[in-house]
């Protein structure tokens, strides 16, 4: 274990959480629940990081229409079930009155410093931890620095030849469709979030167009009157199946259920279902049937007011909406400290730097599964981590394990950067576990 890590375990304010959004504040309360007192750094006014809607950290992603597509009673923490009266989909709404509930419950929202945001963190000198300044222009040092802001605040734009000459906005802002009554949109992206947008817009625009490069697998979000995730969690939870194996049954009850999606104009990926994160909707389908929303390929060439695709069509449009995900930012961090572009898919089960093993990243996934109840397996993770409950291995061992990671992910899924921060719900909350049971049995 490093000097940074292997300071006094129950030193209060050794350790510094960037971020009061659902990963800092789950992690805080697994620290809690052990002793450590963590100090907190947000830069907005309240908890709840992206599902604040407007919030006035200025990085929440969140739309008025918003609902969270992991199925209630697949959602919650362990140990604060979410209220069974709640719908299926919770909104945002709900859902951050449940984080905050949470927050109080387990007094974490106290230790939260609110309005401040951190602007570097800097290695304080050979094994002495982390110097962390802060917006008021304190500096402050801390063994262990946790990073919890989220990674999806900093819009990826694309770029096409040519000049757009309408209004153009990543998703990132876009909040309601009010802007785009009776115009015509384009949607550039067939994430979750890009055809949310689409299906958001389409009853109010004139006319919207969703632009796909390589197209998505759509699935819906019930099948057989039950979410869709119910079903999922069947197969390889209850069953216990491998995941590969319970993803390519779904696919196939899935394609039962929806038909083939190429009869709405949209192609088929050329990958199977089971290697991509399908794009989830229960509305898509649909709204392109009665005619609301029209498929084109890549776009060619922005022509003032008008775009070319590339299929040789050629479109009007009044507004464009860029889904194009986001870019993986700490902006406190120095790439020579840590570079997310070449080492966010490269850390100890997920969280841990290589280089820096006191520097921690908490919410830095993208499950297949869950992603609220992952965290929290992560906090415990961290929180049995620094109370010595539990060492890591030494640099060789860590390597050899982020090693093995990425050559799973490449046999798994797309190689692409969109998957570097893929994980498999049931295999990593396997392997934290396994750790957690190791460190208590001494080895």
């Amino acid at each position: 274990m490093s000097e940074a890590l292997a300071r006094d375990p129950k030193a209060a304010a050794d350790v510094c959480i960037i971020g009061a959004g659902s990963s800092g504040v789950t992690v805080a309360k697994s620290l809690l629940e052990k002793g450590i007192e963590p100090d907190i750094f947000e830069n907005g006014s309240d908890i709840g990081g992206m599902w604040r809607y407007r919030n006035d950290n200025g990085l929440s992603s969140c739309y008025a229409s918003l609902h969270i597509d992991t199925s209630r009673p697949n959602l919650g923490y362990s140990d604060f079930p979410i209220d069974p009266a709640l719908p299926d989909f919770l909104s945002h709404r709900q859902f951050l009155n449940h984080l905050e509930a949470y927050a109080e419950a387990f007094g974490v929202r106290g230790r939260v410093t609110f309005k401040t945001e951190v602007v570097s963190v800097r290695p304080a000198g050979a094994g002495t931890g982390w110097a962390v300044t802060l917006s008021t222009g304190q500096t402050r040092r801390y063994g262990t620095v946790i990073v919890a802001n989220g990674h999806l605040w900093n819009p990826r734009m694309p770029t096409f030849p040519g000049r757009f000459d309408g209004d153009a906005i990543h998703s990132h802002h876009y909040r309601t469709a009010d802007p785009y009554e009776g115009k015509r949109v384009l949607v550039v992206g067939l994430g979750n979030s890009a055809v949310d947008i689409a299906v958001d817009i389409a009853r109010r625009a004139a006319h919207v167009f969703v632009s796909t490069r390589r197209s998505a697998w759509i699935m819906p979000k019930y099948l057989l009157g039950r979410p869709v995730d119910h079903w999922g969690a069947l197969l390889s939870r209850r069953l216990r199946l491998p995941t590969t194996l319970s993803r390519r049954i779904m696919a196939r009850f899935i394609r039962l259920g929806v038909g083939d999606q190429r009869r709405f104009g949209l192609p088929r990926p050329a990958h199977p279902m089971w290697r991509e994160h399908a794009t989830l909707s229960q509305e898509l389908l649909p709204y392109i049937g009665h005619g609301y929303i029209s498929v084109k390929p890549n776009i060619a060439e922005l022509r003032g007011r008008r775009i070319a695709f590339e299929d040789g069509s050629e479109e009007a449009i009044d507004a464009v909406i860029y889904a194009t995900g986001y870019r993986t930012s700490f902006p406190f961090l120095d790439k020579a400290v840590f570079d997310p572009d070449r080492q966010a898919g490269e850390l100890y089960r997920r969280m841990v730097s290589l280089d820096h093993p006191s520097l921690i990243f908490a919410g830095l996934v993208q499950p297949i599964g869950p992603t609220i109840p992952l965290v929290e397996r992560q906090g415990k993770w961290i929180a049995a981590l620094l109370s010595g409950d539990m060492a890591l291995p030494g640099d060789e061992e860590r390597r050899r394990e982020v090693a093995a990671h990425r050559e799973r992910q490449r046999r798994t899924y797309l190689d692409s950067a969109r998957y570097i921060l893929e994980v498999d719900y049931r295999d990593y909350s396997r392997d934290m576990a396994a750790d957690m049971r190791r460190g208590r049995a001494g080895g």
